[in-house]
C-alpha cells in the first residue's frame, strides 16, 4: 500500500510539472482518497499541490479549500499558507492575505517570497484606502 501510494504521488507530481492538470488532478484526488494513516506529510503535500492545480486553473474557491484543508493536515508546512496567501492577495482579501503571509515568516523567516508578497499586500492594501475602496 505505501509503495503504491508512493508511486501514485510522484505520477501526480510528474503531470503537474509538466503541466497535464486534469491528469494531475485526478491523481491527486486518488491519493488523497487512499492516503495512507500516517503520512500527513504526504497529504499536506498533495493537497496543497492539487490545490496548485486548481489555482492554475483559476478555481479559486476550491485552491482555498484545498490549502485550508492541508493546513489543517500539516500545521507547520508552510507553503500552503503561502498559496492561500496569494489566492487571498488575488481576491482582495489583503487583511487574510497579511495573515498567511506573517504565518509564513514565523515558520520560515527565511522565505523571501512570503516577505515581498507581505510587503506588496501591505502596499496595495494602503493604496486601496487612499483611494477610497
Amino acid at each position: 500500500m505505501a509503495q503504491e501510494a508512493a508511486e501514485l504521488l510522484a505520477a501526480a507530481r510528474a503531470e503537474l510539472a509538466a503541466r497535464r492538470l486534469s491528469a494531475a488532478e485526478e491523481l491527486y484526488s486518488r491519493f488523497i482518497a487512499r492516503s495512507p494513516a500516517g503520512a500527513r506529510r504526504d497529504l499536506a503535500t498533495a493537497l496543497n499541490d492539487r490545490g496548485q492545480v486548481r489555482y492554475l486553473r483559476v478555481e479559486f474557491a476550491a485552491a482555498l479549500q484545498d490549502y485550508t484543508a492541508a493546513i489543517e493536515c500539516q500545521p507547520g508546512f508552510e507553503v500552503p499558507y503561502y498559496n492561500r496567501g496569494l489566492v487571498r492577495y488575488r481576491l482582495g482579501d489583503f487583511d487574510e492575505a497579511m495573515q498567511d503571509f506573517r504565518k509564513v515568516l514565523e515558520l520560515n523567516p527565511q522565505f523571501e517570497d512570503a516577505a515581498l508578497s507581505l510587503k506588496q499586500t501591505i502596499l496595495d492594501k494602503e493604496e486601496k484606502q487612499k483611494r477610497g475602496y
